[in-house]
């Protein structure tokens, strides 16, 4: 495995860049798998297609509808990491085994998912952006999550330090 203890990823959003460091040590296998995504251009041109201001951002979905992935999973790695403000933690289905590639930025405190979902990394900078991407205009209908605009990764760059 990698040493990602100092590696950061840089999101060039069309709101503004945001920047994660990662906690390799509680969560492994997570930051490995969402690096090595970053570093192949996965997430270049995907879109944030989940938004609830005051709870979180969610992205990484290939085809921007919350279904798709990368064709493998990647398994729970809970952890004491508290979900609040700028806690990076992987989407998954009912299974704890079935992260993939989308992944949730908290927006607010979530502790209602401490230890249930897994949390790999933080955000270092980017909060203005964050809260840009949290505040657009979601669609009406459902849980009314999916923004009628959604904001754009346009390109995502690993820096190993």
């Amino acid at each position: 495995m990698t040493d990602n203890t100092n590696a950061t990823v840089t999101f060039h959003t069309e709101a503004g860049d945001i920047t994660f460091g990662f906690f390799p040590d509680k969560a492994p296998n997570h930051v490995e798998n969402f690096i090595a995504l970053a570093e192949k251009g996965f997430y270049d041109g995907t879109v944030f297609h989940r938004v609830i201001p005051n709870f979180m951002i969610q992205g990484g979905c290939p085809d921007g509808t919350g279904m798709g992935g990368p064709g493998h999973n990647v398994n729970a790695e809970f952890n004491d990491i508290h979900h609040e403000r700028g806690i990076l933690s992987m989407a998954r289905s009912q299974d704890p085994n079935s992260a993939g590639s989308q992944f949730f930025l908290c927006h607010g405190d979530a502790a209602f998912l401490d230890n249930q979902y897994t949390a790999f990394g933080k955000m270092l900078t980017g909060g203005e952006a964050l809260d840009l991407i949290a505040g657009g205009q979601c669609k009406p209908g459902g849980e009314g999550s999916s923004p009628v605009e959604p904001v754009m990764i346009t390109k995502a760059t690993v820096n190993r330090g």
